[in-house]
């Protein structure tokens, strides 16, 4: 018979992590562990960590929803569960529980040893390339980010703009391109929805002169029409990240890709429902001609590796994926993950710290 139980754990951040809708200083998160009662010992772990003013099942009620469902998947004495059922058992309004039960299902499925796919990622033959994140923060300890980075062998990075001053922010670009070309390094901006729409246009003339990949979410979400003229009219490739959460409706999907016609979609499962969820986006993007990739969502390392494993199997080759925060806390799960020259690897043989 199989058994579900969970645990939580208070991920604290090494620097106080900023966005645009403020700064974060500790993440809690919960793992599911899914076993059968006799052999408790050989779990599959999930998890879910909804991020606090992002996740659409972030607030008081995910604790008691989450206990709530552990208590009555066990009443119901299931012998198996799929990793496709999980969007059976969870409802779509809470996105991050259903990608912790997929995943917890889909580890047991594979023997409970935390490799979810068969593919050279996981079996520890290749590394798959990564932005390296660079935070909000003063001009100081941004460009102290970015001479890390740079050092560390990184060729794209990724920066968390609209929460200095705009020139600041502005300087700070034309400081890297004096460091390193587009023919060296790619640039990200992630804007958040920091930008009103009347402004929007003005500020990516701006920043097109440093060449930039792309800008994820120039506006707040829910602006469509707002955000298909960005879109039509940006020197920038426009990606589109926030725009996606609670978008879960199968009719709506297709029609914000073919009202807002956006350069990438920022695919985060925790977000956005699970692993099959975010391959549904990926393969809707693609009959529109849209690029994406994964990114993961603040998670620890179990939901880390997870979205890596997913990457390893359908990303693009070579493109690089937003996989590098697990660096982020100082009390994250040990895991044999590892960051070499820009590309994130995983070591099957590692070992895993249990979450409880």
């Amino acid at each position: 018979m199989l058994q579900l139980r969970s645990v939580s754990r208070a991920l604290r951040f090494n620097f106080p992590a900023r966005t645009s809708r403020g700064a974060l200083t500790e993440h809690l998160v919960h793992y599911l562990m899914l076993s059968d009662t006799a052999a408790p010992e050989q779990a599959g772990w999930g998890e879910a960590a909804p991020l606090a003013g992002l996740s659409p099942d972030h607030g008081p009620a995910f604790v008691a929803t989450l206990e709530g469902f552990v208590r009555e998947f066990n009443r119901r004495q299931l012998r198996e569960l799929l990793p496709q059922e999980a969007a059976e058992l969870v409802g779509p309004e809470w996105p991050a529980l259903r990608f912790a039960l997929e995943t917890a299902a889909l580890d047991y499925q594979h023997g409970a040893r935390r490799q979810l796919y068969n593919n050279a990622f996981s079996r520890g033959e290749a590394g798959l390339p990564i932005n390296g994140l660079v935070w909000m923060g003063d001009a100081d300890f941004m460009r102290e980010q970015i001479e890390a980075k740079l050092a560390a062998g990184y060729d794209c990075l990724k920066l968390k703009i609209g929460g200095l001053d705009f020139a600041t922010e502005l300087r700070i670009l034309a400081d890297i391109r004096a460091q390193a070309g587009p023919d060296r390094l790619t640039l990200r901006v992630d804007a958040n929805g920091a930008f009103t729409p009347a402004e929007a246009l003005g500020k990516l003339e701006q920043l097109a002169r440093f060449d930039l990949h792309s800008i994820e979410q120039p506006i707040a979400a829910g602006q469509w029409s707002a955000m298909a003229e960005v879109c039509r009219h940006s020197p920038v490739p426009v990606a589109l990240d926030e725009e996606l959460i609670g978008l879960t409706a199968p009719a709506r999907q297709p029609e914000l890709l073919e009202q807002v016609r956006p350069a990438y979609l920022v695919l985060k499962p925790t977000l956005l429902g699970g692993l099959a969820a975010s391959q549904h986006w990926a393969t809707l993007a693609d009959s529109h001609g849209i690029g994406w990739w994964l990114t993961s969502a603040l998670e620890s390392n179990v939901g880390l590796n997870a979205i890596s494993q997913l990457a390893g199997t359908v990303a693009l080759p070579g493109f690089p994926q937003g996989l590098g925060t697990g660096q982020l806390y100082h009390n994250n799960l040990a895991a044999p993950l590892s960051i070499a020259g820009g590309q994130l690897h995983y070591h099957p043989a590692g070992v895993w710290e249990a979450p409880g």
